[in-house]
């Protein structure tokens, strides 16, 4: 999970969600703030809801176009949890709360597979032994 979590204001111009998430490199970003999460706002949301619309992006408020309600996990739930709650509701990344309801963090699918993949010994036999194969992955010959 990454605890440094950037939030976009509600009134911002969906334009200036769209630029920070082009800086950070990122597909989405929780709107509000860590003890008032209003909703989500995803480039598919900001793709669909404004560009397809032909929308001004600088004069949309990032408000009118969020996702919400939000799914969120705590900071105490087992990955597969998480998991499970991400696939049951088609999401790509949760916040995650305290107990409080405050946002402490956000864990993305990367974040979930990368985990489960350094806790899983058969996994990565597996994979070893497709990159120690004749050919790799790739189906090329390995080099000699």
């Amino acid at each position: 999970m990454t605890r440094e979590v950037e939030f976009v204001a509600p009134e911002a111009p969906v334009r200036a969600a769209a630029e920070l998430m082009g800086e950070l490199d990122v597909g989405a970003l929780p709107v509000g703030g860590p003890s008032d999460l209003r909703g989500i706002v995803t480039d598919r949301d900001l793709l669909y809801r404004v560009v397809a619309r032909g929308l001004d992006a600088s004069r949309v408020r990032v408000a009118e176009v969020l996702s919400s309600p939000v799914v969120t996990c705590r900071e105490e739930d087992a990955l597969q949890a998480a998991l499970d709650r991400m696939a049951a509701h088609h999401l790509r990344r949760l916040p995650v709360v305290d107990a409080g309801g405050r946002v402490v963090g956000w864990i993305t699918l990367s974040d979930l597979a990368r985990a489960m993949l350094l806790e899983s010994e058969a996994l990565q036999r597996a994979l070893a032994a497709l990159t120690e194969a004749e050919g790799g992955v790739s189906g090329a010959p390995a080099p000699r």
